[in-house]
């Protein structure tokens, strides 16, 4: 760590004399101010006044009103029709790493659907043994797992591949969430089917009226697939495929089908249009690379950034974020307060896990100065998360997916945060 970083680090003998000591920063300037009798704490107030709301005022909880601005967005530009209507979920106002379920980001072709589960089916067949036809009570009978993963859509950040355009962590990078799914294996149910030595890859398609269907090769099928229906404990929303969608861990968003109706295995690869005229990376000649699944080592500060700025002025200061890979786990986050000049190795708030995201944070003492907040993420495979320019030297400029170059936000004096580009 450079001197420079060792200024901004506080310690907790810092935080604790910066609190008692007056004119020594924000906190200082609280305890100050708590010296003199608060109203707050002094006198009662009305909500201490009488009784709350009983337990059967709100069957299904739902946020406190105070938080009524954590909520998903879209871009009306972007995507302002049902046919490719996508929101964003508030990655600057959540902390942790599980997305709830209600503002986790959506992405339809044709628009969410409204299937009952007793009207719903699932189709095992092409190359197999025995076609089957699951029902959902079927599903529930197998050996159910639960893991953690994040979903991404191919496009996050896509809008950044010619420059800073979008002002927000939430549209910059929200086409994103992180959720624990509970399900069934999709090796369980080929297995159940017999996969014929011919079976090489699968195809697997939803119920929706887009026809959205994807070529998925049989390892990775019979690796660590799911067929969910549930997500953080609970039923999936209609929004990300109620009753039963296709979970691929660390792939591309568009193949997790939601309303999963059918899987095909096959010798060869569909080719459909969701993986020939979309979801190919453009390169600067024209030529366009197919199978591009994985999800590279990504990471973004949540805060401070354009939507959470700094309002407590000077002095201590928590600086956190999101870090993820389609690859493995994230081994390491480093965040820069220079525009990359300089790195200093930001706290994992726990051991990264398998294709899910990885919080980190880095608390410093803010003296006050602009800054240009950068992370960069490490992933097992020993991946380093890039510039953009080192991005754009091999992909070029006409690529709308798999961005995954280091962002940067710059902060200013006044602690509101911009989306800019640095050289």
């Amino acid at each position: 760590m450079s001197d420079d970083a060792k200024s901004l680090a506080p310690s907790r003998r810092q935080f604790l004399t910066g609190a008692a000591a007056a004119g020594a920063g924000a906190v200082a300037a609280g305890a100050a101010r708590a010296a003199t009798p608060d109203p707050l704490i002094t006198e009662v107030q009305e909500w201490a006044s009488g009784l709350g709301e009983g337990v059967d005022a709100t069957p299904y909880g739902m946020p406190i009103q105070f938080e009524s601005d954590v909520v998903r967005r879209n871009v009306e530009w972007l995507t302002a029709d049902t046919i490719s209507s996508i929101n964003f979920t508030p990655i600057h106002a959540l902390d942790g790493t599980i997305t709830p379920q209600g503002c986790a980001f959506e992405r339809h072709h044709s628009g969410a659907i409204e299937l009952r589960k007793e009207d719903y089916r699932l189709m095992i067949n092409g190359l197999v043994e025995t076609p089957l036809v699951f029902t959902y009570e079927d599903l529930e009978r197998f050996p159910r797992e639960n893991r953690v993963y994040f979903c991404e859509c191919a496009a996050n950040s896509g809008m950044e591949w010619a420059g800073a355009q979008l002002n927000g962590a939430q549209f910059t990078h929200g086409m994103i969430h992180n959720m624990e799914y509970s399900g069934v294996s999709l090796r369980t149910l080929l297995e159940e089917a017999g996969v014929s030595p011919e079976g090489k890859w699968v195809y697997v398609e939803g119920a929706d009226a887009s026809s959205n269907g994807r070529s998925i090769p049989l390892e990775k099928a019979m690796d660590d697939v799911l067929v969910a229906f549930k997500a953080n404990g609970e039923a999936l929303r209609k929004e990300h495929g109620y009753p039963v969608r296709l979970v691929v861990p660390g792939w591309e968003g568009n193949m997790w089908v939601k309303w999963l109706r059918r899987v095909e295995v096959m010798d060869q690869p569909v080719e459909s249009r969701e993986e020939t005229s979309k979801y190919t990376d453009t390169l600067a000649n024209g030529v366009s690379r197919k199978w591009t699944w994985e999800m590279d080592a990504k990471s973004v500060v949540t805060s401070p950034s354009p939507q959470a700025p700094i309002k407590h002025g000077k002095g201590p200061l928590v600086i956190t974020g999101l870090a993820w890979s389609g690859r493995g786990s994230i081994t390491g986050v480093d965040v820069s307060l220079d525009g990359g000049k300089s790195w200093q190795e930001a706290r994992l708030a726990a051991p990264g896990t398998d294709k899910a995201l990885t919080r980190f944070y880095l608390d410093i003492n803010w003296d006050g100065s602009e800054m240009l907040l950068q992370a960069r993420a490490k992933d097992s495979s020993g991946y380093v998360q890039p510039t953009k320019a080192q991005l754009r030297e091999v992909r070029g400029l006409n690529s709308i997916y798999h961005n995954n170059a280091i962002q940067t936000w710059w902060v200013k004096a006044n602690g509101e945060a911009e989306n800019v580009e640095v050289s």
